[in-house]
């Protein structure tokens, strides 16, 4: 068992396009971003490339991704699954398995159509460093060395706040 890091929390403030890693109340870093094209509004369907506003956990990494290295955040959160219930988005099958892994704190279905798959990741080989136009399909992005830094400092289950 790794030694567990005290309290670490990452803030996304998508307005400020920065991402501030926390460790209990001190502020330890921060990053700029890029986000969604579609960044200024809370994610709410498949393919409307927002990124969402809310609180979730990362709840998996990929050492192999195509956008160098990745971690998944917890979306769809309760607020989502509750929104999507209530305007007939989702089944009630599906509300109640996105309840269930998130309670399990696992990936919640990924495949409803309030859409999923939503990453803190690195660049692709073909969009250099430093870019800061908003790119990505609702995830958010950071340059390959800052990546490679959270990747390595921030165990699954970290809490992740991401503001307008």
């Amino acid at each position: 068992m790794g030694h567990r890091v005290p309290d670490l929390k990452i803030v996304i403030q998508k307005q400020a396009r920065t991402l501030l890693l926390h460790t209990g109340d001190r502020l330890e870093r921060t990053y700029g971003v890029a986000l969604g094209r579609n960044w200024a509004a809370d994610k709410a369907i498949e393919g409307d490339e927002a990124t969402p506003v809310g609180e979730f956990y990362i709840c998996a990494k990929n050492p192999r991704s195509r956008f160098f290295l990745s971690m998944c955040i917890s979306y769809p959160n309760e607020e989502d699954a509750e929104r999507g219930k209530h305007c007939g988005l989702i089944t009630p099958e599906e509300h109640a398995g996105i309840l269930t892994a998130l309670r399990e704190r696992r990936i919640p279905p990924q495949r409803t159509r309030l859409g999923g798959e939503i990453y803190i990741h690195g660049r692709p080989d073909a969009l250099p460093d430093g870019r800061s136009k908003d790119w990505t399909r609702g995830c958010i992005a950071l340059d390959n060395n800052a990546m490679q830094e959270l990747y390595d400092r921030v165990p699954l289950g970290t809490t992740v706040i991401i503001n307008a």
